[in-house]
């Protein structure tokens, strides 16, 4: 099909109008990505210098750069199609809709992602302290933004979904630089309980990892079955809580050797009543 003379100037002259329009607004949205991918590197950088002079964890630094990074592109490139000529209601429609349908399918993990950043901001455990949670004990050795880390005492890895750490009772057993050795030992009915309490507080009091403010104890603490029960409560740095708890349960076993105080096993007396 032949066009005329007058359409082929027709089609000319709305093609020269549209590029007018055209080609001043893609050079602005061209200048305008450049200049702004330059500020958001610009700013990224100062911001990560910003958060590493912090002193924070790297797991949770990684995060804000990413999503602050992540926030600053939406925002330029909402830019640019802005000036692009873009309906922004339509725009934001579809980012909405997208960002329901990610979030239905991603529950599980967007709970982990919240979780973990409160983990992360509030810190009420950090990488090398020992934890009890979701029924585990173990060292944390690494927290990510979805998963801690855990080795337990005998080296087993256990990966804990954070969401489920900051929804639940967590028992951060090295956050204090000290903790107390608690030990309960039985002696029989027949023995004198000052001279056992001696024996015990002369084992406490040669061990320097004991220490002496608070002031080690040892009480009588209930009327057992075969045995008088004694407790015995001493104060010692954290690393030193179970080689003083175990090297004292075989001190205190040896000295009431030496002084025959008598460690009970169970027992039962029976009378016999005879009727004849």
């Amino acid at each position: 099909m032949e066009l005329s003379p007058e359409t082929i100037n027709s089609l000319l002259n709305q093609g020269i109008e549209l590029a007018y329009k055209v080609i001043p607004s893609l050079i602005y949205a061209l200048l305008f990505y450049i200049v702004g991918k330059f500020l958001i590197n610009k700013f990224i950088k100062g911001f990560t210098r910003i958060l590493e002079r912090r002193d924070a964890n790297p797991s949770l630094n990684t995060f804000l750069v990413g999503l602050v990074k992540a926030l600053m592109y939406v925002s330029l490139f909402i830019g640019i199609a802005t000036i692009l000529g873009v309906p922004m209601s339509s725009f934001l429609a579809i980012l909405g809709a997208a960002g329901l349908a990610i979030g239905l399918a991603l529950q599980g993990s967007l709970s982990n992602f919240a979780g973990g950043v409160l983990i992360l901001l509030f810190k009420p455990f950090k990488v090398g302290d020992v934890i009890t949670g979701q029924g585990h004990t173990g060292t944390v050795s690494k927290i990510d933004i979805l998963y801690t880390h855990l080795y337990t005492f005998d080296n087993k890895e256990v990966v804990i979904p954070n969401g489920n750490l900051a929804n639940s009772d967590v028992v951060n057993i090295t956050a204090q630089p000290t903790r107390r050795v608690d030990i309960n030992v039985g002696v029989s009915y027949d023995t004198d309980l000052k001279k056992a309490r001696e024996v015990i507080f002369d084992i406490l009091k040669k061990d320097d990892r004991v220490h002496a403010d608070p002031e080690p104890v040892v009480w009588l603490n209930a009327f057992g079955d075969s045995s008088l029960d004694l407790v015995v409560r001493a104060w010692a740095d954290k690393e030193n809580v179970w080689p003083v708890y175990f090297e004292t349960m075989e001190k205190i076993k040896e000295a009431f050797d030496r002084h025959e105080i008598e460690i009970p096993f169970p027992q039962r007396v029976v009378y016999q009543k005879n009727n004849g």
